[in-house]
Protein backbone atom coordinates (compact mmCIF):
# COMPACT_ATOMS: atom_id res chain seq x y z
CA UNK A 1 0.00 0.00 0.00
CA UNK A 2 1.10 3.47 -0.79
CA UNK A 3 0.78 5.11 2.19
CA UNK A 4 -0.67 3.63 5.39
CA UNK A 5 -2.22 5.64 8.82
CA UNK A 6 -0.92 4.23 11.92
CA UNK A 7 -3.34 2.96 14.47
CA UNK A 8 -2.11 5.54 17.11
CA UNK A 9 -0.75 8.82 15.89
CA UNK A 10 1.49 9.82 18.48
CA UNK A 11 2.59 6.40 19.73
CA UNK A 12 3.08 6.19 16.05
CA UNK A 13 5.56 8.97 16.01
CA UNK A 14 7.96 8.12 18.98
CA UNK A 15 8.43 4.85 16.72
CA UNK A 16 9.06 7.07 13.56
CA UNK A 17 11.34 8.92 15.72
CA UNK A 18 13.40 5.57 16.45
CA UNK A 19 13.63 4.06 13.10
CA UNK A 20 16.44 5.29 10.70
CA UNK A 21 16.04 7.73 7.90
CA UNK A 22 16.14 5.03 5.35
CA UNK A 23 13.71 3.31 6.79
CA UNK A 24 11.29 5.96 8.09
CA UNK A 25 11.20 6.92 4.18
CA UNK A 26 9.40 3.20 3.63
CA UNK A 27 7.06 4.04 6.59
CA UNK A 28 6.13 7.67 5.33
CA UNK A 29 6.40 9.04 2.01
CA UNK A 30 7.98 12.48 2.72
CA UNK A 31 10.57 14.12 0.43
CA UNK A 32 14.94 18.61 -2.56
CA UNK A 33 18.35 20.46 -3.65
CA UNK A 34 21.04 21.91 -1.79
CA UNK A 35 21.89 25.60 -0.08
CA UNK A 36 24.83 26.08 1.36
CA UNK A 37 24.95 28.13 5.02
CA UNK A 38 26.63 28.15 7.49
CA UNK A 39 25.18 26.42 11.10
CA UNK A 40 25.22 27.45 14.59
CA UNK A 41 24.84 25.02 17.37
CA UNK A 42 22.47 26.47 19.78
CA UNK A 43 23.44 26.45 24.07
CA UNK A 44 21.24 24.02 25.27
CA UNK A 45 19.76 26.45 28.21
CA UNK A 46 17.99 28.32 25.73
CA UNK A 47 15.32 24.89 25.56
CA UNK A 48 13.12 23.21 28.35
CA UNK A 49 11.92 20.23 28.80
CA UNK A 50 9.29 18.77 30.22
CA UNK A 51 7.26 15.93 31.48
CA UNK A 52 3.21 15.43 31.28
CA UNK A 53 2.11 13.56 34.71
CA UNK A 54 1.24 10.15 33.61
CA UNK A 55 3.24 9.94 30.99
CA UNK A 56 4.90 6.25 30.72
CA UNK A 57 8.78 5.74 30.75
CA UNK A 58 9.07 2.94 28.43
CA UNK A 59 10.22 3.29 24.36
CA UNK A 60 7.25 5.09 22.67
CA UNK A 61 6.09 6.23 25.43
CA UNK A 62 6.62 9.93 26.97
CA UNK A 63 5.13 13.37 26.12
CA UNK A 64 5.14 15.18 22.86
CA UNK A 65 4.66 18.88 22.29
CA UNK A 66 3.26 19.21 18.74
CA UNK A 67 2.02 22.86 18.80
CA UNK A 68 2.34 26.26 20.31
CA UNK A 69 -0.36 28.94 19.97
CA UNK A 70 1.28 33.02 20.33
CA UNK A 71 0.20 33.12 23.69
CA UNK A 72 2.68 30.08 24.38
CA UNK A 73 0.13 27.52 25.25
CA UNK A 74 1.44 24.29 24.15
CA UNK A 75 -0.70 21.60 22.72
CA UNK A 76 0.18 17.54 22.21
CA UNK A 77 -0.09 14.03 23.57
CA UNK A 78 0.96 11.98 26.04
CA UNK A 79 1.35 8.40 26.18
CA UNK A 80 0.93 6.49 29.24
CA UNK A 81 2.28 3.16 30.61
CA UNK A 82 -0.44 1.05 28.87
CA UNK A 83 0.33 2.67 25.63
CA UNK A 84 -3.00 4.82 25.68
CA UNK A 85 -2.66 8.47 24.55
CA UNK A 86 -4.09 11.60 26.37
CA UNK A 87 -4.02 15.26 25.33
CA UNK A 88 -2.81 17.82 27.24
CA UNK A 89 -2.66 21.74 26.73
CA UNK A 90 0.41 23.46 28.64
CA UNK A 91 0.23 27.37 29.74
CA UNK A 92 2.97 29.11 32.28
CA UNK A 93 3.95 25.74 33.21
CA UNK A 94 0.61 24.64 34.47
CA UNK A 95 -0.56 21.28 32.65
CA UNK A 96 -4.19 20.38 31.91
CA UNK A 97 -4.94 16.62 30.76
CA UNK A 98 -7.96 15.29 28.93
CA UNK A 99 -9.56 12.80 27.16
CA UNK A 100 -12.51 12.87 24.08
CA UNK A 101 -15.64 11.21 25.46
CA UNK A 102 -15.59 8.14 23.00
CA UNK A 103 -11.66 7.84 23.14
CA UNK A 104 -10.89 4.46 23.35
CA UNK A 105 -8.44 2.77 26.58
CA UNK A 106 -6.51 0.63 25.44
CA UNK A 107 -3.48 0.10 23.89
CA UNK A 108 -2.53 2.10 20.81
CA UNK A 109 -5.50 4.52 21.28
CA UNK A 110 -6.62 7.59 23.15
CA UNK A 111 -6.59 11.56 22.03
CA UNK A 112 -4.39 13.79 21.05
CA UNK A 113 -4.16 17.41 20.36
CA UNK A 114 -2.71 18.73 17.06
CA UNK A 115 -2.97 22.48 16.90
CA UNK A 116 -3.90 25.43 18.90
CA UNK A 117 -5.20 29.40 17.84
CA UNK A 118 -4.22 32.13 19.07
CA UNK A 119 -7.86 32.18 20.71
CA UNK A 120 -7.07 29.06 22.69
CA UNK A 121 -9.59 26.88 20.79
CA UNK A 122 -8.05 23.24 20.49
CA UNK A 123 -7.88 20.70 17.83
CA UNK A 124 -7.26 16.99 17.46
CA UNK A 125 -8.26 13.29 16.88
CA UNK A 126 -9.05 10.35 18.95
CA UNK A 127 -9.66 6.48 18.37
CA UNK A 128 -12.38 4.85 19.50
CA UNK A 129 -12.23 1.48 20.83
CA UNK A 130 -13.01 -0.10 17.52
CA UNK A 131 -9.86 2.01 16.17
CA UNK A 132 -12.16 4.18 14.00
CA UNK A 133 -10.48 7.86 14.28
CA UNK A 134 -12.60 10.91 14.83
CA UNK A 135 -12.22 14.53 15.08
CA UNK A 136 -12.72 17.05 17.95
CA UNK A 137 -12.21 20.56 19.05
CA UNK A 138 -12.30 21.53 22.04
CA UNK A 139 -12.75 25.00 23.26
CA UNK A 140 -10.96 27.63 26.11
CA UNK A 141 -13.93 26.52 28.70
CA UNK A 142 -12.99 22.77 27.94
CA UNK A 143 -16.04 21.70 26.07
CA UNK A 144 -15.19 18.74 23.38
CA UNK A 145 -16.97 18.96 20.67
CA UNK A 146 -16.99 15.60 18.29
CA UNK A 147 -17.05 15.21 14.22
CA UNK A 148 -16.65 13.82 11.33
CA UNK A 149 -16.02 14.40 7.83
CA UNK A 150 -19.00 13.01 5.39
CA UNK A 151 -17.78 10.12 3.49
CA UNK A 152 -15.31 9.58 6.31
CA UNK A 153 -14.47 5.49 7.25
CA UNK A 154 -16.03 3.30 9.68
CA UNK A 155 -13.32 0.92 9.75
CA UNK A 156 -10.31 0.46 12.12
CA UNK A 157 -7.44 2.99 10.86
CA UNK A 158 -10.55 5.11 8.92
CA UNK A 159 -12.22 8.01 9.90
CA UNK A 160 -11.35 12.00 10.45
CA UNK A 161 -7.53 13.95 10.69
CA UNK A 162 -8.52 17.44 11.50
CA UNK A 163 -4.75 18.68 10.92
CA UNK A 164 -5.16 22.58 11.79
CA UNK A 165 -6.67 25.55 13.32
CA UNK A 166 -6.67 29.21 12.09
CA UNK A 167 -7.33 32.30 13.62
CA UNK A 168 -10.96 32.36 12.82
CA UNK A 169 -11.51 28.59 14.04
CA UNK A 170 -11.80 27.04 10.70
CA UNK A 171 -10.42 23.79 10.39
CA UNK A 172 -8.66 21.67 7.75
CA UNK A 173 -7.61 18.15 7.47
CA UNK A 174 -7.79 14.70 5.63
CA UNK A 175 -10.10 12.11 5.96
CA UNK A 176 -9.88 8.28 4.94
CA UNK A 177 -13.03 6.79 2.54
CA UNK A 178 -14.14 3.44 3.06
CA UNK A 179 -12.23 2.36 0.55
CA UNK A 180 -9.02 3.81 1.93
CA UNK A 181 -8.70 6.61 -0.33
CA UNK A 182 -7.78 10.06 1.36
CA UNK A 183 -9.77 13.63 0.69
CA UNK A 184 -8.91 16.81 2.01
CA UNK A 185 -11.54 18.64 4.07
CA UNK A 186 -12.28 22.25 5.62
CA UNK A 187 -14.71 23.03 8.30
CA UNK A 188 -16.44 26.29 8.67
CA UNK A 189 -16.39 27.56 12.10
CA UNK A 190 -19.91 29.27 12.53
CA UNK A 191 -22.01 26.47 10.98
CA UNK A 192 -19.91 23.54 11.01
CA UNK A 193 -20.62 22.58 7.65
CA UNK A 194 -17.75 20.48 6.42
CA UNK A 195 -16.67 20.64 2.50
CA UNK A 196 -14.70 17.98 1.12
CA UNK A 197 -12.03 18.90 -1.86
CA UNK A 198 -9.80 16.63 -3.75
CA UNK A 199 -6.40 17.52 -6.00
CA UNK A 200 -7.43 17.34 -9.75
CA UNK A 201 -4.61 14.93 -10.20
CA UNK A 202 -5.20 12.76 -7.30
CA UNK A 203 -5.39 9.10 -7.46
CA UNK A 204 -8.65 7.15 -6.76
CA UNK A 205 -7.27 3.93 -5.58
CA UNK A 206 -6.76 2.94 -1.47
CA UNK A 207 -3.44 4.82 -0.25
CA UNK A 208 -4.15 7.26 -2.80
CA UNK A 209 -5.66 11.09 -2.42
CA UNK A 210 -5.11 13.92 -1.02
CA UNK A 211 -3.68 14.50 2.40
CA UNK A 212 -2.78 17.04 4.86
CA UNK A 213 1.14 16.86 6.40
CA UNK A 214 0.78 13.11 8.35
CA UNK A 215 4.27 13.29 9.84
CA UNK A 216 4.04 15.66 12.38
CA UNK A 217 0.62 17.10 11.87
CA UNK A 218 1.79 20.22 14.44
CA UNK A 219 2.12 22.99 11.61
CA UNK A 220 -0.46 25.76 10.22
CA UNK A 221 -2.28 24.10 7.39
CA UNK A 222 -4.29 26.63 7.34
CA UNK A 223 -3.61 30.35 7.12
CA UNK A 224 -5.92 33.41 8.33
CA UNK A 225 -7.20 33.78 5.10
CA UNK A 226 -8.16 30.21 4.71
CA UNK A 227 -5.34 29.44 2.47
CA UNK A 228 -4.67 25.92 2.92
CA UNK A 229 -1.41 23.45 1.91
CA UNK A 230 -0.99 19.56 1.41
CA UNK A 231 0.12 17.17 -0.61
CA UNK A 232 -1.72 14.56 -3.49
CA UNK A 233 -0.67 11.01 -4.69
CA UNK A 234 -1.29 10.30 -8.18
CA UNK A 235 -2.72 7.71 -9.54
CA UNK A 236 1.33 6.28 -9.49
CA UNK A 237 1.60 6.81 -6.13
CA UNK A 238 4.28 10.22 -7.16
CA UNK A 239 3.30 13.22 -4.74
CA UNK A 240 3.23 16.83 -5.86
CA UNK A 241 1.88 19.68 -3.48
CA UNK A 242 -0.77 22.14 -3.37
CA UNK A 243 -2.22 25.30 -2.33
CA UNK A 244 -5.88 25.68 -2.06
CA UNK A 245 -7.67 29.16 -1.61
CA UNK A 246 -10.89 29.87 0.55
CA UNK A 247 -12.60 29.56 -3.04
CA UNK A 248 -11.34 26.41 -3.46
CA UNK A 249 -9.51 26.78 -6.29
CA UNK A 250 -6.12 24.62 -6.21
CA UNK A 251 -2.74 25.02 -7.27
CA UNK A 252 -0.72 21.77 -8.21
CA UNK A 253 3.20 22.40 -8.14
CA UNK A 254 6.51 20.25 -7.45
CA UNK A 255 9.56 21.31 -6.04
CA UNK A 256 12.47 21.19 -8.49
CA UNK A 257 14.11 18.18 -8.16
CA UNK A 258 11.31 16.01 -6.67
CA UNK A 259 11.31 12.53 -7.74
CA UNK A 260 8.51 11.13 -9.75
CA UNK A 261 8.52 7.12 -8.84
CA UNK A 262 5.95 5.70 -6.48
CA UNK A 263 5.84 7.25 -2.56
CA UNK A 264 8.63 9.81 -3.38
CA UNK A 265 7.78 13.95 -4.11
CA UNK A 266 6.55 16.71 -3.06
CA UNK A 267 4.97 17.36 0.46
CA UNK A 268 3.53 21.21 1.26
CA UNK A 269 3.66 21.11 4.82
CA UNK A 270 2.75 24.85 5.97
CA UNK A 271 1.85 28.18 4.94
CA UNK A 272 1.90 31.45 6.98
CA UNK A 273 -0.47 34.21 6.78
CA UNK A 274 1.17 35.98 3.46
CA UNK A 275 1.05 32.78 2.09
CA UNK A 276 4.83 31.70 2.13
CA UNK A 277 4.70 27.70 1.83
CA UNK A 278 7.64 25.18 3.78
CA UNK A 279 7.84 21.47 2.77
CA UNK A 280 10.01 18.74 1.77
CA UNK A 281 10.54 16.50 -1.52
CA UNK A 282 12.55 13.62 -2.20
CA UNK A 283 14.88 13.55 -5.05
CA UNK A 284 15.43 10.98 -7.58
CA UNK A 285 17.72 9.04 -4.82
CA UNK A 286 15.13 9.69 -2.64
CA UNK A 287 16.75 12.04 -0.37
CA UNK A 288 15.09 14.99 1.21
CA UNK A 289 15.36 18.25 1.04
CA UNK A 290 13.61 21.11 2.36
CA UNK A 291 11.90 23.95 0.36
CA UNK A 292 10.41 27.60 0.87
CA UNK A 293 7.63 28.56 -1.95
CA UNK A 294 7.21 32.43 -2.17
CA UNK A 295 4.08 33.71 -2.68
CA UNK A 296 4.77 34.28 -6.66
CA UNK A 297 5.47 30.23 -6.35
CA UNK A 298 9.36 30.79 -6.89
CA UNK A 299 10.77 27.57 -4.68
CA UNK A 300 13.73 27.91 -2.94
CA UNK A 301 15.49 24.53 -2.00
CA UNK A 302 18.06 24.21 0.88
CA UNK A 303 19.39 21.80 3.29
CA UNK A 304 20.38 21.62 7.14
CA UNK A 305 24.55 22.00 7.05
CA UNK A 306 25.15 17.97 8.70
CA UNK A 307 21.87 16.33 7.22
CA UNK A 308 22.37 12.88 5.76
CA UNK A 309 22.15 12.31 1.83
CA UNK A 310 21.26 9.01 2.60
CA UNK A 311 17.78 7.52 0.77
CA UNK A 312 15.37 8.45 2.68
CA UNK A 313 17.48 10.85 5.33
CA UNK A 314 18.11 14.82 4.98
CA UNK A 315 15.82 17.75 5.90
CA UNK A 316 12.13 17.93 7.05
CA UNK A 317 10.75 21.37 6.95
CA UNK A 318 7.57 21.69 8.67
CA UNK A 319 6.61 24.83 9.88
CA UNK A 320 6.96 28.45 8.47
CA UNK A 321 5.98 32.02 10.83
CA UNK A 322 4.56 35.00 9.52
CA UNK A 323 8.76 36.27 9.85
CA UNK A 324 9.67 33.76 7.08
CA UNK A 325 11.38 31.16 9.70
CA UNK A 326 11.33 27.96 8.80
CA UNK A 327 11.68 25.19 11.57
CA UNK A 328 11.80 21.62 11.26
CA UNK A 329 14.34 18.24 11.71
CA UNK A 330 17.65 16.40 10.12
CA UNK A 331 18.73 13.09 10.11
CA UNK A 332 22.49 13.14 10.26
CA UNK A 333 25.00 10.32 9.20
CA UNK A 334 24.57 8.20 12.62
CA UNK A 335 20.90 7.86 12.40
CA UNK A 336 20.33 10.57 15.14
CA UNK A 337 17.60 13.56 14.81
CA UNK A 338 18.23 17.07 15.16
CA UNK A 339 16.26 20.56 15.34
CA UNK A 340 17.10 23.41 12.96
CA UNK A 341 15.94 26.99 12.15
CA UNK A 342 16.40 28.81 8.69
CA UNK A 343 16.46 32.34 9.28
CA UNK A 344 14.67 34.51 6.44
CA UNK A 345 17.86 35.31 4.98
CA UNK A 346 18.98 31.75 4.64
CA UNK A 347 21.50 31.32 7.69
CA UNK A 348 20.10 28.02 9.60
CA UNK A 349 20.94 27.34 13.14
CA UNK A 350 20.65 23.59 14.37
CA UNK A 351 20.10 22.36 17.88
CA UNK A 352 19.73 19.76 20.65
CA UNK A 353 17.61 19.53 23.39
CA UNK A 354 19.29 17.93 26.41
CA UNK A 355 18.64 14.40 27.31
CA UNK A 356 18.44 13.80 23.50
CA UNK A 357 19.80 9.94 22.78
CA UNK A 358 22.60 9.77 20.35
CA UNK A 359 22.48 6.16 19.75
CA UNK A 360 21.10 6.38 16.15
CA UNK A 361 17.77 4.81 15.37
CA UNK A 362 16.25 8.98 15.22
CA UNK A 363 17.38 9.49 18.90
CA UNK A 364 16.98 12.81 19.27
CA UNK A 365 15.25 16.05 18.49
CA UNK A 366 12.39 16.59 16.43
CA UNK A 367 11.43 20.52 16.05
CA UNK A 368 7.96 20.69 15.24
CA UNK A 369 6.37 23.99 14.65
CA UNK A 370 7.50 27.64 15.55
CA UNK A 371 4.99 30.54 16.58
CA UNK A 372 5.09 34.45 15.34
CA UNK A 373 7.60 35.16 18.01
CA UNK A 374 9.88 32.28 17.25
CA UNK A 375 9.37 30.21 19.98
CA UNK A 376 9.78 26.47 18.95
CA UNK A 377 7.79 23.10 19.93
CA UNK A 378 8.95 19.64 19.39
CA UNK A 379 9.94 16.02 21.37
CA UNK A 380 12.90 14.56 21.75
CA UNK A 381 14.15 10.97 22.12
CA UNK A 382 16.41 10.04 25.04
CA UNK A 383 18.45 6.86 24.71
CA UNK A 384 16.23 4.52 26.08
CA UNK A 385 13.50 6.14 23.57
CA UNK A 386 11.30 7.91 25.54
CA UNK A 387 9.88 11.21 24.36
CA UNK A 388 9.61 14.47 26.28
CA UNK A 389 8.44 18.06 25.46
CA UNK A 390 10.46 20.69 24.95
CA UNK A 391 9.55 24.53 23.93
CA UNK A 392 13.02 26.45 22.75
CA UNK A 393 13.26 30.58 23.28
CA UNK A 394 14.99 32.49 21.56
Amino acid sequence: MFQKYRTNFFQGEIEVMHIRATQLHKSLPQLGLFLAAAAVLLPAQTITTFEIPGSGSKAAQGTIATNLNNGNTIVGAYIDSSGVSHGFLRANGVNTTFDAPGAGTGNTQGTGALAINTGGVAIGRYQDSAGVIHGFIRATNGTITEFDAPGAGTKKGQGTNPRGINLGGTIAGDYVDGGGVHHGFVRNATTGKITTFNAKGAGTGSGLGTFADPLFPASSIINTAGTIVGYYADAGGVLHGFVRAANGTITEFDAPGAGTTARNGTIASSINASGEIAGRFGDSGRVVHGFIRATNGTITVFDAPGASTGSGNGTYALSINTGGVVVGTYGDNSGNTHGFLRAADGTITAFDAPGGGTGGSGQGTGAFTVNAAGDIVGAVLDPSGVAHGFIRRP
